[in-house]
């Protein structure tokens, strides 16, 4: 269908623009009215990208967890999907996903399921999502599904909450520290060094040290503050177009001091949970390892997916094919054995995401007792230089008088 850009009205007389896929112009209409948008005027728009899709990255983690659990309640309690998407799309609030639910509807009404217009969003729902969907369609079970869905979600949604608190520290912390060292090498050191020099004397290495330095960030103070901007930019440029380079990166990570293993967790913890759920819904575990893979947006991880997939489907046992590859620690392994053999293979897996996510918890806990000494005690050492390189030479120069 084509893009229509469009402009129109709200009942409140305000003025919306955007963009919507429609059959023609009454199509167009119909679905702004559903919107609760009155057409001023239209034209085909040949930009790509926007549409049903232009609110996908605006929409957030815990605007689909109100999704889901609106649709396991509606699912629960026997309101035919078509009426309760409807309601839904009413009540939303954010304008974008309300728009992607307006566009669902009108996709069920055309004969889709409800996965496969899911599937059209897939910067929203994740294969999983979808394909548990579609599961759920099969078996009667969507309540189940959107409920398992609701726990993942808001799972994942602590975890990031809790890392952004983690890191709301430091980031406060090294602003500061930034800030105090552009201020004391441009403006407060020079001034210094020039008394120190008006009062003769040769000053010892450290102070010497600190001129140098005061001297290179007062010079090259831009290319300091844009490097890391640079840098950035040049590492994601990398990213896309080589993927050597990709995997080389990702590698590293994975070795980061500290942040490596907690990377390493917090992934293998979303796979375990994911491959879980496609599991215990009934998908086979070749496809739910398929599945799983472009979850875990790491390309180490996703090759030894991959491998693990093909020695599966070679014949060997899973937990064989995941200790070859080095995935997982030795109990997890054990663990996996056991769910293999008794045929609970799921509920292994949501330990093994237990055991994980208990690490993960406690290990930013750890890093969060050691970041607000270390970053101090980071001040603390700048400062002592530059009051040791400063003040010395002064003291000294005071004393022979």
């Amino acid at each position: 269908m084509p893009k229509y850009a469009f402009k129109a009205t709200d009942d409140q007389g305000n003025i919306r623009n955007g963009v919507l896929e429609a059959a023609n112009v009454d199509d167009l209409e119909l679905r702004l009215d559903k919107l609760g948008l009155f057409l001023i005027q239209q034209k085909i728009s040949g930009r790509k990208g926007q549409g049903a899709g232009a609110g996908m990255k605006s929409v957030k983690r815990q605007d689909l967890i109100l999704f889901c659990y609106h649709m396991e309640q509606i699912a629960q309690s026997g309101i035919p999907l078509l009426e309760g998407l409807t309601g839904l799309r009413d009540g939303l609030t954010h304008a974008g996903f309300r728009q992607v639910v307006a566009n669902m509807v009108e996709d069920i009404e055309g004969g889709r399921t409800l996965s496969g217009s899911m599937a059209n969003y897939s910067g929203i729902f994740d294969p999983v999502f979808v394909q548990l969907i579609k599961v759920g369609e099969r078996t009667g079970q969507l309540d189940v599904i959107f409920r398992d869905m609701t726990a993942q979600l808001k799972w994942e949604d602590e975890l990031v909450s809790h890392t952004k608190k983690v890191m709301m520290y430091p980031a406060i912390v090294g602003s500061v520290v930034t800030g105090v060292i552009f201020f004391l090498m441009i403006y407060l050191v020079p001034q210094l060094m020039a008394f120190i020099a008006d009062m003769g004397g040769e000053p010892p290495m450290h102070t010497k040290a600190l001129i140098a330095t005061s001297g290179f960030i007062s010079e090259w103070w831009y290319l300091i503050l844009a490097a890391p901007v640079l840098f950035t930019i040049l590492v994601k440029f990398g990213r896309r177009t080589s993927p050597r380079f990709h995997l080389a990166t990702d590698r590293i990570k994975l070795r980061l001091w500290i942040f490596g293993p907690l990377l390493r967790k917090i992934i293998l913890v979303r796979f375990a949970r994911s491959f879980a759920l496609l599991y215990k819904s009934g998908i086979t575990v070749l496809e739910g390892i398929e599945i799983s893979e472009g979850l875990v947006g790491n390309l180490v991880i996703d090759n030894a997916l991959k491998q693990v997939r093909r020695l599966v489907s070679d014949g060997r046992e899973i937990s064989a094919s995941f200790k070859e590859v080095g995935l997982f620690p030795p109990l997890v392994l054990r663990m996996l054995e056991v769910g293999e053999a008794t045929g609970n293979l799921d509920s292994s897996l949501l330990n093994v995401s237990y055991f994980f996510d208990r690490e993960i918890k406690e290990s930013i806990s750890r890093l969060e007792t050691l970041i607000e000494p270390a970053m101090t005690g980071v001040l603390g050492l700048l400062l002592g230089w530059v009051i040791l390189s400063v003040l010395g030479p002064i003291y000294d120069i005071i004393s022979r008088i």
